[in-house]
């Protein structure tokens, strides 16, 4: 089936609030609704409990989503060879998908935390940028994007933070932040 935008355009969720995957998903729950193709790939987040994978498996065949990377965390300062060779396995299927042209919305969730811990190299994200498909939406998310990436990007949103309620002693709670 041919990709049913006109013109793909690249977005950017960043900065330190909260609610960066959670705009991109919510563009994906408009795309599915209006018949477009997504696929979401979540870098950095190998964990089947998060509410996104639980609703995506019930979204219908114009939905997938997939994890990559492993569990636990990664090192910031010192990422362990494993982290640098699964992220960057992970990208090469990431580019795989945003030249196939096979959806309309691609959705690259926490890429650019995976350039922050040097996962990933900016170059390629924006090698990414430049070579995928004409009619394929590409939003990536997470912190620090640096200015690069937002000058080859057309729409870029800053999450800022000015309150929230984990630092008051409030943690995660399901169906809300997982």
């Amino acid at each position: 089936m041919a990709n049913q935008l006109k013109k793909g355009l690249v977005q950017i969720y960043t900065g330190n609030g909260k609610g960066k995957t959670t705009a991109a998903l919510g563009l994906a729950f408009r795309a599915v609704g209006r018949g477009l193709r997504v696929h979401i790939m979540h870098f950095m987040k190998l964990d089947s409990d998060y509410g996104e994978m639980t609703s995506g498996k019930k979204m219908g065949p114009n939905w997938s989503v997939e994890q990559v990377g492993r569990s636990g965390f990664v090192s910031f300062t010192n990422p362990a060879e494993e982290d640098i060779e699964l992220a960057q396995q992970a990208f090469c299927r990431a580019v795989e998908l945003a030249r196939s042209d096979d959806y309309d919305l691609l959705i690259l969730d926490e890429l650019v935390n995976a350039l922050g811990f040097r996962l990933i190299r900016l170059e390629q994200i924006l090698e990414l940028i430049a070579t995928r498909a004409a009619t394929t939406e590409l939003v990536l998310t997470g912190r620090n994007a640096p200015q690069a990436l937002i000058d080859a990007a057309d729409l870029v949103t800053e999450m800022k933070d000015i309150k929230h309620y984990y630092d008051a002693g409030q943690p995660a709670r399901i169906g809300i932040e997982s």
